[in-house]
């Protein structure tokens, strides 16, 4: 049996278009005509491609790998006439959804075992957790970084690995370290820069204080850990942030660890849907972080 790549290439067309009657009309053949050649390679196939959502077509998980493939049988076809250089070999892509406020250091580090792999692409996008899980459920996403676990029922049956959990720290200029203070006292005599009140690290920061009797001196309060690094660094004040938000400003010197949350941690966590057909390249990243 062989693919029809007619067939395949309406398939691309409408898949990229997302709206048949348009599709048609671009192609110069009839709705009915398009359908059909749809439908022969579904079923040629074996799996649906497209799923009616009111009067929009939305790829299946099929459907999504179908058009991962088909995007690089097509460049390859454009390379070919393109050029005779025999570099146009097909990529492996990689779609991740990132939170937000999600520190950037730890993204890196994420994606680190990728770094120089050849004929790899990676596509990172950012949103709020609602958005990014819609992308996921939809198959535009194939993992979502977050540090707060999504609720789970059997609707949305999320797959949450547990990929880091890092240290809650008080960090700021090496002066602040003077007369070797205590947490509590660096707390009360501090203006403090610390996350906004949605976040877990921001709760068990106030239940700290709560539990310590401590009116903190707060003079911002951020949800983007870029933000927080930033004022950090220009002594804005002392900040209530994981260690590996500041990495690099604690391995200079620039910034010091005043002192460590007892108990406090922030979890990172990587979310998925169980796929008939997985990308391959989540296991690579999920064995350089240590994950089953």
């Amino acid at each position: 049996m062989r693919l029809n790549y007619n067939h395949l290439r309406y398939f691309w067309a409408v898949a990229h278009n997302g709206n048949l009657t348009r599709t048609a009309e671009q192609l110069h053949v009839s709705q009915s005509a398009l359908s059909l050649q749809i439908k022969k390679l579904e079923e040629q196939l074996g799996h649906e491609l497209f799923e009616r959502r009111g009067k929009q077509l939305v790829l299946t998980e099929a459907g999504r790998l179908a058009l991962d493939h088909a995007d690089v049988i097509f460049a390859s076809g454009t390379e070919l006439l393109n050029t005779l250089s025999g570099e146009g070999s097909s990529k492996e892509v990689l779609r991740i959804g990132a939170l937000s406020t999600l520190s950037r250091n730890f993204q890196i580090a994420f994606l680190d075992p990728l770094v120089g792999r050849e004929q790899t692409e990676v596509v990172v996008r950012s949103g709020n957790l609602a958005n990014l899980l819609a992308q996921l459920e939809a198959h535009r996403l194939d993992v979502v970084l977050t540090n707060t676990a999504p609720p789970r029922d059997a609707a949305t049956p999320w797959i949450v690995r547990s990929l880091d959990s890092q240290p809650v720290s008080l960090v700021g200029f090496p002066e602040k370290l003077a007369n070797g203070r205590s947490l509590e006292d660096a707390l009360r005599e501090e203006p403090l820069v610390v996350p906004t009140l949605e976040t877990a690290v921001r709760t068990a920061f106030d239940t700290y204080c709560d539990e310590h009797d401590i009116r903190p001196n707060i003079v911002a309060e951020v949800d983007d850990m870029a933000l927080l690094r930033v004022l950090a660094r220009r002594d804005y004040g002392a900040a209530v942030t994981p260690a590996i938000v500041v990495r690099d400003e604690l391995a200079s010197g620039q910034l010091v660890e005043i002192a460590r949350f007892p108990g406090v941690e922030e979890r990172f966590q990587a979310i998925t849907l169980s796929r008939q057909f997985p990308n391959p390249l989540l296991r690579l990243l999920f064995e350089g972080m240590d994950v089953e």
